[in-house]
């Protein structure tokens, strides 16, 4: 099988404009995520998609690969779908832009289970312990079935911790996917989504489509940059 990773980076980032180009470090955040991407040898290509000239460039000028996209996209999928519709490529990953510590593991894990041919989709998640994090909507979280498949992702905390006897497991959902070329294609000829329009969470335009994911506990991956608090976060754990 041929497996490529492609790394959607939008610049204009609503809660943290320009983020990928913040310097962490000596290199910029999408510069970390790209070249950590590629250093787990996993896979046969390794691609930013980007609607910026400047992402673009400091990928390409740094001995990268990246592709501009053509159109105006919703979500990080559809970015890539328009990138890979003429690419010969069995399974993709989707590794986001503001993950600077990507790993091998946790990806090698991910991969693994495209070993059972009925899996379409696959996600990373890791266990959340901390209260502030569970009840933050910056935090996804994921409920899931005793086969680790998908049965929600919501910004609210899930499960509702009612019965104070039992000690319910709580899942972040780690934006990293992989899929199918065809299980790609597919989520972006479907409109979006009555849940995914109302909370932001594009991977519930497969769960509302019938298609649950199958889920991967991984251990923590690092720092997601979302606001300028998680990049001086991110320095220190550098």
């Amino acid at each position: 099988m041929k497996i490529s990773a492609f790394i959607p980076a939008r610049y204009a980032a609503t809660r943290f404009p320009a983020k990928l180009m913040q310097m962490l470090g000596n290199k910029t955040v999408i510069r970390h995520t790209y070249d950590n991407t590629l250093a787990t040898g996993l896979f046969n290509e390794v691609w930013v998609v980007t609607d910026s000239a400047i992402i673009y460039n400091e990928i390409v000028n740094n001995g990268g690969r990246a592709v501009m996209s053509v159109q105006e996209h919703e979500s990080g999928s559809d970015r890539i779908a328009e990138a890979v519709k003429n690419i010969d490529v069995d399974i993709i990953v989707n590794v986001q832009g503001d993950e600077p510590f990507v790993k091998k593991e946790p990806l090698e894990k991910l991969l693994n289970v495209f070993e059972d041919s009925s899996v379409q989709v696959a996600s990373l998640m890791q266990v959340l312990k901390n209260e502030q994090q569970i009840n933050d909507p910056n935090f996804v979280k994921v409920a899931v079935d005793k086969n680790m498949n998908s049965l929600l992702f919501s910004r609210s905390v899930i499960p509702y911790h009612r019965d104070k006897n039992i000690a319910p497991t709580y899942y972040e959902h780690i934006g990293v996917y992989a899929f199918t070329k065809q299980a790609l294609l597919h989520f972006t000829q479907w409109e979006i989504t009555p849940l995914e329009a109302a909370e932001k969470i594009e991977c519930l335009r497969y769960v509302e489509n019938g298609i649950a994911l199958k889920m991967v506990v991984t251990d923590y991956m690092g720092i997601e940059i979302d606001t300028p608090e998680d990049l001086i976060n991110a320095t220190k754990f550098l």
